[in-house]
């Protein structure tokens, strides 16, 4: 078909505003799925995205639609996650389109991810259609929504679409708009091929899928693949198009959506924004955009039974199939024992793979404390990376520590700006500017450590503006801080997963915090443990937790004095020898008190 009839788009949107109901009603508007096949959100198949009520994995599709001139058209919707945490992905999938559907709903309005993703679609030159959603309902706030949106692009009243994605009203009038609205892809069918992976997926019979939208050029079976991250080649065997599942097609031209089998078996050789040519006519210069994913959080995985250490390594195997983001590598620890150091894009990212391994693996799973990759200046003038505490150089081995900062958009309704700044300047936030996007909707920016909101900012942002605010984030560099390295040590031994990197404003607040946390979850031995926090050899706070004591003298009866002092000092030897040699087991609750201390 020519690509005059062939239009690329996807939806953009906050969190639940509608986007996958609107995707179940196109599919059901272009027929693409008979009343039989259709279910609730049917582009998102994870148990995990319908509890959720979010997208996780993106899901491209091909509708065929027959307009009103006459002429049968293919729209290929790619779908894309909706969490900050996957904000590359998004903008991967942006690349792939020519245009994009800014969803918003009327009750909620113009939130954090609709402005940043808009941002990340307009930096892509996409033509957005504005879409008012939810306009059956009766909080429905239509005129200050259109307000908002002609705010935030600049577009005339008469160019926003009104629907409700879950009645289907106002459907064809979206329909319409993709086709006059949205460009058509550029014919480049005479090029050297160039093909955008946006995502993959992993086949156990078939091998890594790379989804990709072509470019330039054409891709055919029989063709080898050349990859420009890694220069590695694959001899192509399918190629084809998404229609709910995979079907194969001659070929895929300039303009085309589609997937390419090449029985890939490794799925890192497979990134997202690379670009794909061939070894026949192959091109020499990638598609601008490419990135590799890099994790911003970072939390060790650890069996609670040692014995599923090799269970857990490969559940995370399988995982990583899927998951190309997802990084991991065996770390030991003296108080857990063996598992994986593993980094996520986000703490949202984090509990989902949580979530999987537990659920589609039955593992019981230890998590540590999540902490961010700190930059440390060495003496010698080496930048070394850290993304754990143990791993940190002793005091007075480095220069400086440098913590990541992001810059941090918040929208709130008016009345709670003072709550919002006053939480953000609690987590040592660097106050940018205030916009008003209307007359009750602000826009607050800040800088913010990435360390001190990867806990649970967001439920205190929540919390605190009754669920009204949403949060956005971009991560932009490494500053220096007055960080330190806060150890807790049990029976004078530091324990390697309770230590972590905080400012040392905090410091002693969260030793104190921990060391009486501590007190309370750690049982009582037969001799005194004392807890203690430290600053490399300062120690800031302490307490001890006194032994059990038992009365070895509770049968004796009568007799002289002597006797019970012997059998008294016989226990003050063997409690004192105890005390060398005795080993204090520290129960999972102990080892989860840090999270907790943040929590309180």
């Amino acid at each position: 078909m020519s690509t005059e009839h062939i239009r690329n788009f996807c939806i953009i949107a906050h969190i639940d505003h509608g986007k996958s109901t609107l995707a179940d009603r196109l599919l059901e508007e272009t027929n693409t799925l008979s009343q039989k096949e259709m279910k609730s959100q049917v582009l998102d198949s994870m148990d995990l995205e319908r509890e959720r009520g979010i997208t996780i994995k993106s899901h491209p599709i091909q509708m065929h639609y027959q307009h009103s001139d006459g002429h049968d058209y293919i729209l290929n919707l790619i779908d894309t996650p909706g969490h900050v945490d996957f904000s590359y992905e998004v903008s991967r999938s942006l690349a792939a389109c020519e245009g994009a559907l800014l969803l918003v709903d009327a009750a909620q309005g113009v939130e954090a991810q609709t402005v940043s993703n808009t941002y990340l679609a307009i930096d892509n030159d996409l033509t957005l259609i504005p879409i008012i959603n939810k306009i059956d309902i009766p909080a429905a706030r239509i005129d200050e929504v259109t307000d908002q949106i002609i705010e935030l692009i600049g577009c005339e009243p008469e160019e926003i679409l009104q629907v409700s994605a879950k009645t289907g009203a106002g459907l064809g009038e979206i329909l319409h708009a993709i086709i006059n609205r949205i460009e058509p892809p550029l014919d480049n069918s005479s090029e050297l091929p160039r093909a955008l992976i946006f995502d993959s997926m992993y086949d156990n019979y078939r091998g890594a899928i790379p989804y990709v939208r072509v470019i330039d050029g054409v891709i055919k079976p029989g063709m080898t693949a050349r990859f420009f991250a890694h220069d590695i080649a694959y001899d192509i065997t399918e190629v084809g198009h998404f229609v709910m599942k995979q079907v194969p097609a001659k070929e895929l031209r300039a303009g085309d959506v589609g997937y390419i089998i090449a029985n890939i078996r490794d799925v890192s050789h497979i990134l997202a924004g690379d670009t794909i040519t061939t070894r026949q006519q192959s091109a020499q210069e990638p598609l601008a955009g490419f990135e590799k994913s890099k994790p911003m959080v970072f939390s060790g995985l650890y069996p609670s039974d040692a014995d599923e250490y090799d269970q857990l390594r490969q559940a995370l195997d399988k995982l990583k199939l899927n998951d190309a983001s997802l990084e991991y590598e065996p770390e030991t620890s003296e108080a857990l024992g063996f598992g994986f150091r593993a980094g996520f894009l986000g703490l949202l990212h984090l509990e989902i793979i949580q979530e999987r391994l537990e659920r589609e693996f039955d593992i019981d799973l230890v998590t540590t404390m999540p902490n961010v990759r700190y930059q440390v200046l060495i003496k010698d003038g080496e930048l070394k990376e850290v993304d754990t505490p143990a791993k940190m150089p002793p005091a007075g081995k480095f220069e400086e520590i440098r913590e990541p900062f992001v810059s941090a958009e918040i929208i709130t309704p008016k009345e709670y700006i003072g709550t919002v700044m006053k939480l953000c300047q609690s987590n040592r936030g660097i106050f940018k500017n205030t916009q008003y996007l209307s007359t009750e909707k602000a826009q607050v920016h800040y800088d913010l450590p990435l360390g001190e909101i990867i806990f649970d900012f967001y439920d205190k942002l929540k919390s605190s503006t009754r669920g009204y605010a949403s949060f956005d984030y971009t991560l932009t560099d490494y500053r220096p801080g007055e960080l330190k390295k806060l150890d807790i040590l049990i029976h004078n031994e530091p324990v390697d997963a309770l230590s972590t990197i905080c400012h040392s404003d905090d410091a002693y607040h969260r030793g104190v915090a921990l060391t009486t946390k501590l007190k309370e979850l750690i049982p009582r031995q037969m001799f005194d443990v004392p807890i203690q926090a430290a600053l490399g050899t300062r120690i800031i706070s302490r307490v001890n937790i006194r032994a059990l004591k038992k009365n070895v003298t509770a049968k004796c009866y009568g007799g002289d004095i002597s006797r019970k002092r012997k059998l008294w000092a016989k226990q003050k030897e063997g409690k004192k020898r105890m005390k060398q040699i005795g080993k204090v087991e520290i129960p999972q609750e102990a080892l989860l008190a840090v999270l907790k201390i943040d929590r309180d």
